[in-house]
């Protein structure tokens, strides 16, 4: 068998994009999940220590309970192999992290043995440990997709006075500037950045069936839902108090719409710069050595766009079938959304190598003023709209039709549009603010704008 390595993986995600994705290991990786599970049994067992009302699992003293705290603080990949062996055994993975950690307990705190994972059902565990998972791996996420949209911004910003022809229907039409339509992109960005900072995630730590069933049979002077509330917002995460077995997953949907969302902004913007750099509004930097074709030595690819809105069909289908699936759980529980759930990395995973490619791709674009401003010199037919729109503005009759007549399918001159502009009956001072404008000059407030 070959042994794994970024040659032999089954999956990109480990393989060839290996280097894009290492920093998402820590947390999507079976060794992740392990460690927040530790986290998770140990927040719920120091709980248990300060409830005044269950004396049985008092804590000795400030020294026995920062020795129990050093059991998740201190989790090693060793650990995590240890909880493997136990599993070979026990066939349960929750299970034989409770195993592991009364292996690991202080002498002094033996009496706290029974109290790990008390009262606890495995999604107790599981569905705040999947909580920081998200939360951790949208964290190196969201900063890897902020560095793609300050450089978006820096470079509409640097554009934002160059004009460009624009392209409705793939026709010439009014005239903007680059930078601003990049920064349309940068808006839209922002927009859904927001909407996925707003998502709060539920937890629940309410039993076998959401009722406290065992905690009540066992300690019914203790205010549960308080203590669980304490554990769960203790991590940031907010209390469902209405569940089954497991948290409904309702937020975790809400969370990956809204990646989807910011990825499909991508890959519209993907696709623009795409078109963008074919009609040579864009240039790209040459890299020694590169290859842009085994055959055709000229080209320059725009690989990097290409591969972003590869990657992002593949995040979303991952993140669209979790955002439908995982809602869905028959009566109190069924087991289909465990094996899904452990494919959330891969969503992430993917995500991540599409903004790693497309922020690779806009670090070597610059614009082509040359190609730009030719575009723009040969499109004098967008002027008939200022024209047009004045002309209305001192009721000249049949206007619109009048500028249809004389440039649809028809190619401009600045002489046949100068020659239109004179034989209009308009106040001169107009005629002459229309003579002075070119489609380079017909970009509107484009040019005042920033991002």
């Amino acid at each position: 068998m070959l042994e794994l390595s970024a040659l032999t993986a089954v999956s990109p995600i480990d393989g060839r994009y290996a280097d894009k994705t290492a920093p998402l290991r820590e947390v999507f990786s079976e060794y992740g999940l392990i460690r927040r599970r530790v986290q998770v049994e140990i927040a719920w067992l120091l709980a248990l220590c300060d409830e005044p009302a269950l004396p049985e699992a008092s804590c000795p003293g400030a020294e026995q309970r920062a020795a129990i705290q050093a059991i998740a603080d201190g989790f090693s990949l060793a650990d995590a192999q240890r909880v493997k062996e136990i599993e070979a055994t026990t066939r349960h993975d929750v299970k034989a992290v409770e195993y592991l950690i009364r292996e690991k307990l202080p002498e002094s705190c033996a009496h706290l043995s029974e109290f790990i994972h008390f009262a606890c059902t495995s999604e107790d565990i599981n569905n705040v440990s999947h909580a920081l998972q998200l939360r951790d791996g949208l964290q190196l996420l969201r900063a890897e997709q902020e560095r793609l949209t300050e450089a978006l911004a820096t470079l509409a910003n640097a554009t934002m006075a160059l004009p460009m022809l624009a392209h409705t229907h793939g026709q010439p039409a009014s005239p903007t500037t680059l930078g601003k339509e990049l920064a349309v992109f940068v808006h839209r960005l922002r927009r859904q950045a927001a909407q996925l900072d707003a998502v709060r995630l539920p937890a629940k730590m309410n039993g076998a069936v959401g009722n406290y069933n065992a905690h009540l049979s066992a300690a019914p002077q203790v205010d549960w839902p308080a203590l669980a509330r304490r554990v769960i917002e203790g991590f940031g995460f907010e209390q469902n108090p209405f569940t089954t077995q497991i948290e409904s997953h309702d937020g975790m949907a809400e969370l990956f719409d809204a990646l989807q969302r910011w990825n499909q902004v991508l890959f519209d913007l993907d696709r623009d710069v795409w078109l963008y750099v074919s009609m040579r509004y864009l240039k790209q930097k040459v890299v020694a050595g590169e290859v842009g074709s085994s055959t055709m030595p000229h080209k320059i690819n725009p690989i990097d766009f290409e591969n972003s809105e590869g990657n992002i069909g593949l995040a979303n289908a991952i993140l669209g079938h979790l955002a439908r699936k995982l809602p869905v759980s028959r009566m109190q529980r069924d087991l289909t959304d465990s094996t899904a759930i452990r494919n959330v990395g891969a969503g992430f995973a993917y995500s991540l190598i599409a903004v790693a490619s497309t922020l690779r791709g806009l670090g070597r674009m610059s614009p082509n003023e040359e190609a730009l401003a030719a575009d723009l010199n040969h499109a004098w037919e967008v002027l008939a709209e200022p024209i047009q729109t004045v002309m209305r503005r001192y009721g000249v009759p049949n206007a619109y039709e009048k500028l249809k007549a004389l440039t649809r399918g028809h190619a401009m001159t600045p002489e046949a549009i100068h020659a239109f502009i004179d034989s209009l009956d308009i106040p001169e001072a107009d005629k002459a603010r229309l003579r002075e404008l070119t489609p380079a000059a017909y970009i509107g407030d484009a040019a005042a704008r920033t991002i």
